[in-house]
């Protein structure tokens, strides 16, 4: 695949122990040469709502996490990975973006998507509309996103989104806005993402409003190579102009990656062979996953990757020379 772009990871935090750990993790990431550091934009804790969704628990809201992480820090880029359209009023969420980047010198990056844990919606009394509905409001946002950080007088009738007699303020830092990074799984997202965001994050199709099996089907191999075409044709001339972005929700630095991704895909009625190739999944060695993302870089274009931290694991340092050898930081 011609037009590699650079490697870039990214830590994304859902849990931590004490205000002093988060502070400590954030300076990590910067330290050990992650490009950049994200949140969720989950409010559910621990209880019956969130366990039947198998996602682990969002602790901190996101939108002051990222503005302390941001002050915080000098080089890091801090954004959410990624902010759920439905979860508050569009206007607000662009003023705050616009802000963040504003007063941190442009280190913002801009993530939003559609909304899918239907319990999450339901815990808060918020309609999960059909996709159909959600995906409308979320592209509507997405214009009214961009048209507002141009700071022109906005005018915006559309279905769900009313914005007239102001202009967007304060100016970002970043021209002509913090980078826009769409997530899903679908072809209709990432179709739209093609055709509107600087950097696509490569998802589960998470249409069962949970994790489980079939959003793990969706991300295999031959599947995620489907979703590329996907965003190639709603991208057309500017593909070469997108990162794509994938986290690797599975990351396991092992010597002995067999047995550890037989038992991942006995449970998920897989073979080992297919939890090792997929996409969203890194076992191995530090040598076997180095050599294992150049192979994706060229087989997918993927070039942003994401690690979780879940506020035990450590992830920060043990995925450290992965970083560390693919950026030469």
């Amino acid at each position: 695949m011609s037009d590699l772009k650079p490697f870039r990871f990214s830590l994304q935090s859902f849990n931590t122990s004490s205000p002093a750990s988060w502070r400590a993790l954030i300076a990590k990431t910067e330290d050990l040469g992650y490009s950049t550091f994200f949140l969720a934009d989950h409010f559910l804790s621990e209880g019956p709502a969130l366990q039947s969704t198998y996602h682990p628990p969002q602790m901190l809201a996101a939108v002051p996490a990222i503005a302390m992480a941001l002050e915080q820090t000098s080089t890091l880029r801090v954004g959410c990975r990624v902010f759920c359209n439905d979860y508050r009023q569009p206007v607000m969420l662009a003023k705050e973006a616009a802000t963040m980047d504003y007063l941190s010198g442009g280190r913002l990056e801009f993530g939003l998507g559609a909304g899918w844990i239907k319990n999450e919606y339901e815990a808060a009394g918020l309609a999960f509309d059909d996709f159909p509905e959600r995906f409308a409001r979320f592209a509507e946002t997405v214009h009214a996103y961009k048209a507002f950080m141009s700071g022109q007088p906005l005018d915006i009738d559309g279905d769900a989104i009313r914005w007239s007699g102001f202009s967007g303020t304060p100016a970002p830092a970043q021209a002509p806005y913090p980078p826009l990074m769409i997530g899903g799984g679908s072809k209709k997202i990432l179709e739209f993402a093609g055709q509107q965001a600087d950097i696509v994050s490569l998802n589960f199709n998470n249409r069962a409003g949970m994790l489980g099996p079939d959003g793990m089907n969706s991300g295999l191999a031959a599947a995620t190579a489907r979703k590329i075409d996907w965003i190639k044709a709603g991208a057309g001339a500017r593909f070469n102009d997108i990162e794509l972005e994938i986290a690797a929700y599975t990351t396991v630095v092992t010597d002995h990656p067999l047995p550890t991704a037989g038992a991942i895909g006995e449970a998920l009625g897989m073979s080992a062979e297919d939890i090792l190739a997929h996409p969203h999944c890194l076992i191995g060695s530090v040598d076997y996953i180095c050599d294992e993302l150049l192979r994706r870089r060229e087989t997918y274009g993927i070039s942003y990757i994401a690690v979780l931290d879940d506020g035990e694991n450590n992830m920060v340092e043990t995925f450290a020379p992965v970083v560390a050898r693919l950026t030469g930081k």
